[in-house]
């Protein structure tokens, strides 16, 4: 694709930007868009997804049918079923009348299905068929009825990590990442940062009926390199809330640096490699979790092979310290440690405790203390990362006499994730 049509796309669209990246995306949804392929578009919150279904749709043959975007997320588990797919008469409490869904409404146009992860299993299921098929039941029905639509998602989670944590069906993940499109954060276009910053601040000085806030230099390189957790939402919050707060229109990076977060270096929690300096990110808080639990059980791995060690050097002080002293004291003192091979095994009585103190071994009482801690840490059996989650939602749940609103908070979850894990892991 030229690129005087790229530069067409983007003003018809209102998209800012001369990223190689960002072409490229625009390039993919442009070209897939005369086909009936499914779409899977990817990227952080706030990067734009938004604008590429339209893309798709607007130079597709549908372009005349009906054009409805969907959020997802926002819609409670118990109702996205009739919302999605329609319902009949009296199927359940509240049903009054018929109800047409919105795959039926859309019939001949696109769909778009926006943080399309959030979707619960079951519903999954539904949407799978109509992508395989053309066909659904409406929820209390039993007539299956066809449909035309096109489907384009979209979603800001890692989705391949939520397949194999088995929150999004495989089958349906590939159905719908027929044709990907990646859409980068905005660290990853820094050419376009000033040149979006300009676009908004000349928008709301209209808005608000002022002059335009400008950037020192000094304020240009400090808004290039910070990181945009919010990518361009932000950017834009940010020069919206400048623009009205600030009576000086000349923005320094001192000014700058009042307006923007202090978590500029990275998305938090992050791990650095130990070689490099490359940051990892995360895209739910189910991968902080994993990650915390890695960290946990590494960290018990290192403790076990410190006492370990520690047992070892107090063997060899022990046997080199029994070969200097009568046999009186040590005909009372019992065999410590079993053979190597036999494992890290430790045994003890009165009679060896009290032959301890003959030979000098100051340390042995404390020894043989590590040595039964080091014990239960082998011979416990591990949790699974199942049930430290479930033991982490319950306590949290306790702690707020089962408000999950709060419970939610707490964990850095939704509502309705909560709910859904409430369910899966049958927490009364």
């Amino acid at each position: 694709m030229q690129h005087s049509e790229i530069q067409a796309v983007k003003q018809r669209f209102g998209i800012i930007g001369t990223s190689d990246l960002l072409n490229r995306a625009i390039d993919i949804a442009v070209q897939v868009a005369p086909t009936d392929l499914s779409v899977l578009i990817t990227g952080e919150s706030g990067v734009g997804k938004e604008n590429f279904p339209q893309i798709i749709h607007y130079y597709s043959h549908r372009k005349h049918g009906p054009y409805i975007a969907v959020n997802c997320g926002a819609i409670p588990e118990g109702t996205i079923d009739s919302e999605l797919f329609g319902h009949e008469k009296g199927s359940f409490t509240g049903a009054t009348a018929d109800r047409k869904g919105y795959f039926e409404v859309a019939d001949g146009g696109t769909i778009f299905l926006d943080e399309v992860g959030e979707l619960p299993l079951s519903t999954q299921v539904r949407l799978l068929r109509v992508l395989e098929a053309g066909e659904f039941i409406k929820v209390g029905s039993s007539k299956t009825q066809k449909t035309n639509v096109r489907v384009v998602a979209a979603s800001n989670l890692n989705m391949i990590q939520a397949t194999r944590d088995g929150r999004f069906r495989e089958d349906l993940f590939y159905r719908l990442n027929t044709v990907p499109i990646a859409v980068p954060a905005l660290r990853e276009r820094k050419e376009d940062i000033v040149l979006l910053f300009r676009k908004f601040a000349s928008d709301f000085a209209e808005k608000y009926r002022m002059p335009p806030i400008k950037l020192t230099e000094e304020a240009k390189v400090l808004l290039t390199n910070y990181y945009w957790n919010g990518n361009v939402r932000q950017l834009k919050n940010i020069t919206e809330q400048i623009s009205v707060i600030e009576q000086q229109r000349d923005i320094t990076d001192q000014i700058l640096k009042t307006y923007l977060p202090k978590d500029d270096i990275e998305r938090l929690p992050a791990l650095f490699s130990k070689t490099g300096g490359d940051q990892k990110t995360f895209n739910s808080e189910r991968e902080i979790l994993y990650q915390v639990l890695f960290d946990m059980k590494k960290d018990m791995t290192d403790l076990k092979k410190i006492v370990h060690d520690i047992m070892n050097n107090q063997q060899n002080d022990i046997q080199s310290s029994e070969s200097h002293f009568p046999s009186t004291y040590l005909s009372h003192k019992e065999t410590i440690f079993n053979s190597p091979a036999s494992g890290t095994d430790f045994m003890s009585d009165k009679s060896s405790r009290e032959s301890s103190k003959y030979v000098g071994n100051s340390n042995y009482d404390e020894t043989f203390q590590d040595a039964e801690e080091y014990n239960e840490l082998e011979n416990q059996k591990p949790m699974t990362l199942e049930d430290m989650e479930r033991q982490m939602i319950k306590k949290t749940l306790d702690k707020y006499n089962g408000k999950r609103k709060l419970a939610a908070d707490e964990l850095q979850i939704s509502e309705r994730t909560l709910y859904r894990k409430i369910k899966e892991y049958g927490i009364e």
